[in-house]
């Protein structure tokens, strides 16, 4: 079954096999972007060239065991994580990668535990990318709110108005204009010199 989400995922898939690697997208329909990997140092450079949602990594790989690639991009991306390693190294690495949000598979891995895995790593990341939506948006509301004060202080230092005056002033000259408060203040502060 594929992938249910809300929102398209970049993925990248880090593997030797090329059948791990098929197994992996059958579970990717309808992703933005799923590129793959053969190595560690190919996995390294393509996530800093990109940004990806889900990295699913297959140990080892050809040139490291893949375990401080999974713990390099835990530190300096905000992807969800898999692991598939070796059954008789799974306790080690559940021990040493849990805790930095990494889920690790014993393999060999069904394509049914990969497909229910990755839905839940997609779910996670929506999660993240709706709060991170929330943020910019009170961020974006802070930032209005600052300068909308700034640009009354400025009407009620400079020009002598009450600070009740100064906000139906901006409030007035938004509306008549058609345009966001923000942008109102913004041109009395440039106005004024500010």
């Amino acid at each position: 079954m594929p992938i249910n989400r809300d929102v398209q995922h970049s993925i990248l898939i880090v593997s030797a096999s090329e059948q791990f690697v098929a197994l992996v997208k059958k579970s990717l329909k309808n992703c933005i972007t799923i590129d793959s990997r053969k190595s560690g140092a190919l996995a390294r450079r393509a996530v800093l060239e990109k940004s990806y949602d889900l990295v699913v990594i297959n140990i080892p790989l050809t040139d490291e065991t893949g375990e401080e690639l999974a713990l390099d991009i835990a530190e300096r991306s905000d992807a969800s994580i898999l692991m598939a390693v070796p059954r008789e190294v799974y306790d080690f690495a559940m021990e040493h990668v849990t805790d930095r949000g990494i889920i690790v598979l014993p393999k060999p891995v069904s394509g049914t535990a990969i497909d229910r895995v990755l839905r839940l790593m997609a779910a996670i990341q929506n999660r993240i990318h709706r709060l991170e939506k929330k943020n910019r948006r009170l961020e974006e509301k802070m930032e209005e709110i600052r300068t909308v004060s700034k640009a009354k202080l400025c009407l009620v230092e400079r020009k002598g108005m009450t600070e009740d005056e100064a906000h139906r002033f901006i409030g007035k000259q938004a509306m008549n204009n058609g345009v966001s408060r923000k942008r109102i203040a913004v041109r009395i502060l440039e106005d004024l010199g500010m």
